[in-house]
């Protein structure tokens, strides 16, 4: 959504939003993007944004109030993030109710507490202060691993209007959870929903000793992707579904469509207890290389 977008929610229920929408913030350029974006999503479903900003110490940063009126640097430094976070969703969207919160904790611990209950956490890819790190860095892959609720992590790129959401889609039922957050988001915004499912030959095809019919094995994958959005498309009857079903890397499949995109949506197929190993190999594969902002919604 470009900044000057005044398009109205979309929807029956478009009024009824109540668990925020929750917003991290450090005063780096990609956590302004990461407001204007979730300013936008709370106006369309007509949910509270709340503004947080993480106040996380070092091992030898003294922690001290000299007194309650004098609050020490990193918590001064703090507020005056969040009161500009605060005015600039006010300006992208006026009419939505902005809340801000400081937090003194372990960053990423603390996010993944405010998931908890929101509709969803919206990060930069990258920032300052407590965001260090390299693309994407730990903060927003930890995050988008072990949150519960949809993560948005927003990449920089332009802010133009594509009028069209990218899924990706697969054969299993660990995909639902990706495939509801994007049918709403594609109501909501008015736009069509553009289903990838890309799928590669097995390696056994080439075997010159087994025969197989390339295109028996492209109408099965066709089949795939059609069972899988039959039952959505039921209950978003309004959302123009494409289905784009093709062999490639589903990584590759993903990247190439989100340069024509708002929002790229893929689950989160990972597995183990620590660290990014809870994002499997694709959505962090969008996460590092898409061209727009991209929503990890954990089955």
């Amino acid at each position: 959504m470009s900044s000057n977008d005044t398009s109205q929610p979309v929807g029956p229920d478009a009024h009824e939003g109540s668990s925020p929408i929750v917003v991290a913030v450090d005063g780096s350029a990609d956590a302004g993007r990461a407001v204007r974006w979730a300013a936008d999503d709370a106006f369309r479903r007509r949910s509270p944004l709340r503004i947080v900003h993480v106040v996380e110490r070092g091992p030898y940063d003294i922690h001290r109030f000299a007194a309650p009126e004098r609050p020490d640097t990193m918590v001064m430094n703090g507020w005056k993030v969040l009161a500009e976070a605060e005015q600039t969703a006010r300006r992208r969207q006026p009419s939505v109710e902005v809340g801000t919160e400081l937090v003194e904790g372990n960053l990423t611990r603390t996010l993944c507490d405010q998931a908890v209950g929101a509709t969803a956490i919206v990060l930069g890819s990258r920032g300052l202060g407590g965001f260090a790190g390299a693309l994407l860095g730990s903060v927003s892959t930890h995050v988008a691993g072990h949150a519960h609720g949809p993560v948005v992590v927003v990449r920089p790129g332009d802010e133009e209007a594509h009028r069209e959401v990218v899924v990706g889609v697969d054969d299993s039922s660990q995909c639902e959870p990706a495939l509801a957050y994007a049918f709403e988001q594609a109501r909501l915004r008015g736009c069509a929903l553009r289903a990838v499912h890309a799928w590669q030959v097995p390696v056994y095809a080439f075997a010159p000793e087994i025969s197989y019919d390339m295109d028996e094995i492209r109408q099965a994958q066709y089949r795939a992707v059609q069972e899988r959005l039959a039952a959505w498309q039921e209950k978003f009857p309004e959302v123009e579904v494409v289905e784009d079903a093709h062999s490639a890397h589903p990584v590759d499949a993903l990247t190439n469509a989100s340069t024509r995109a708002d929002l790229v949506v893929v689950g989160s197929r990972g597995r183990g207890a620590v660290g990014s190993i809870l994002l499997g190999s694709v959505s962090r594969g969008v996460l590092h290389h898409a061209h727009c902002p991209v929503a990890v919604v954990r089955s």
